[in-house]
């Protein structure tokens, strides 16, 4: 009898849950809730909350304000500015520990800091973290740290993105130190992030198969997928049920599911019933 096994820890986060759960229950009350661009990156959750009536808009406008939901990866000052001058009802659905990262980020930069954002270019946390302080420096990986660096600063101060892998973290600190008189480290990658890793750092060598949930716009998954797909080739990366193929299992005999931070419940459950139908036949 082939094995399954679900990570512990899967699945939406605390910061996703919160975020999504305030965004049902303003769509309740009011037929006029809108946001700038996705709740968080899963196409499944992005469905439910536009058939709950929430809409994405591309700019604010002061035709008809209603309620604006700032999304789970936080925004831009300006965006909070504008939104009340125009008269929207804004509920801040953003995670509390990006909040946190926004705090740390404004503190160090008032401290002579100079700011390092360690987080993947163009992703909406890490905007809205640059956001918060002037002239931030992102860096993505370990090789762009030279050319974004190119010559000793005297004072660094470091936030990092909070899904990001731990490891590149890492590899990227140890290479600013030796760029620097001082630094200042703020270990911003959240608890979830952490746990989700360290079990998908240990899951691969345990099982045949790995099945990654999730949707391939998130972030903190498609991470879980490479750290999984480096320690164990048969690794796949599914949105739903009915990406699972039946190939994948036929010498297996356990096998590993985890979730991105971004992925509900029924779809884990959903997968896990697909694989459950192709082992039982």
């Amino acid at each position: 009898m082939k094995k399954i096994t679900l990570a512990k820890h899967s699945g939406f986060c605390f910061g996703v849950k919160m975020a999504v759960d305030k965004a049902l229950k303003e769509a309740q009350k009011s037929d006029n809730v809108v946001m700038l661009g996705d709740i968080v990156h899963n196409e499944h959750v992005i469905k439910k909350i536009d058939e709950a009536g929430v809409k994405v808009i591309t700019e604010l406008s002061d035709k008809n304000p209603g309620t604006l939901l700032l999304r789970a990866h936080g925004t831009v000052p300006e965006v909070y500015a504008e939104a009340k001058k125009l008269g929207y009802k804004i509920v801040d659905a953003s995670c509390p520990l990006v909040l946190e990262i926004h705090e740390f980020a404004r503190r160090l930069e008032e401290d002579g800091y100079k700011v390092v954002i360690i987080g993947d270019y163009g992703h909406d946390e890490v905007i809205g973290i640059s956001g918060h302080v002037k002239n931030s420096i992102i860096i993505s990986k370990p090789e762009d740290v030279e050319q974004k660096i190119p010559s000793r600063v005297k004072r660094l101060g470091i936030v990092v993105q909070s899904t990001q892998n731990i490891e590149n973290a890492q590899k990227i600190v140890c290479k600013l130190m030796v760029l620097c008189r001082e630094m200042k480290y703020y270990d911003t990658i959240c608890k979830p992030t952490k746990l989700y890793q360290a079990e998908i750092r240990t899951m691969p060598k345990e099982n045949d198969v790995i099945i990654i949930a999730g949707s391939f716009t998130s972030a903190n998954t498609k991470r879980l997928t490479e750290i999984s797909r480096s320690l164990n080739p048969n690794s796949y990366q599914v949105e739903c049920g009915d990406d699972v193929k039946k190939e994948w299992f036929d010498n297996a005999e356990s096998i590993g599911i985890t979730a991105g931070a971004s992925t509900p419940n029924w779809i884990i459950d959903q997968v896990i019933n697909r694989i459950r139908h192709i082992i039982e036949e």
